[in-house]
């Protein structure tokens, strides 16, 4: 069905057994959505020292959505991000990460996204298509997701899931710092694996 709703393969079963017995799919999410920063993650894989991953994320992730179940390419994102809400699992590298060597926190202290084109490119998956902003510089990204589904939860919340990935090259953004290897190669990659797990509350 796509964007924003899936198709209930049960009930297209038995409407072909019994025709008389159709329910009608399940209206495809549209409406206004708030990030809920909770139950939503914002993680990062970064090559260290050529042989090894270091992952991490931020903790402090805020946005809307605007979905259009019946014209995604109407659909919009915003998110907020606070740069010295980055987690790596080590004081000393979080501290490292905080200061002028890279995101300078204390004079850039958010990351944002604002999404510019939304394509449907079949099934449950779409790419989001916006400005990425570090360190006062802004640049395009494009980001694959997938729609997860939507529910009601126990506090009678309507929500909806969405996992997705990118690539950038943080010297797109000014984030150049680096450190030689005595074997060649530098310590930290320009590549940068972004994930993004995102769940979302009507308003």
């Amino acid at each position: 069905m796509g964007l924003f709703g899936r198709k209930n393969d049960t009930a297209t079963a038995t409407a072909q057994a019994a025709p008389a017995a159709v329910s009608p799919e399940p209206a495809a999410p549209t409406g206004d959505y708030t990030i809920d920063a909770s139950h939503s993650t914002l993680g990062f894989v970064a090559r260290h020292a050529m042989v090894t991953n270091v992952k991490g994320s931020f903790l402090d992730v805020t946005g809307t959505l605007h979905l259009d179940g019946s014209d995604p390419s109407r659909s919009t994102a915003s998110l907020d991000v606070r740069m010295d809400s980055i987690d790596t699992g080590n004081a000393d590298r979080d501290g490292h990460l905080k200061s002028a060597d890279f995101f300078k926190t204390e004079e850039f202290p958010e990351m944002t996204f604002r999404s510019t084109e939304v394509r449907a490119l079949g099934g449950d998956d779409y790419r989001v298509t916006g400005d990425l902003s570090i360190l006062g510089t802004t640049k395009p990204l494009s980001i694959d997701l997938e729609f997860n589904g939507s529910a009601k939860d126990p506090f009678g919340n309507e929500r909806v899931g969405f996992e997705g990935k990118a690539e950038i090259l943080r010297s797109d953004w000014g984030l150049t710092w680096n450190a030689a290897l005595e074997t060649g190669g530098v310590l930290v990659s320009d590549k940068i694996k972004l994930n993004f797990d995102i769940s979302a509350i009507r308003v």
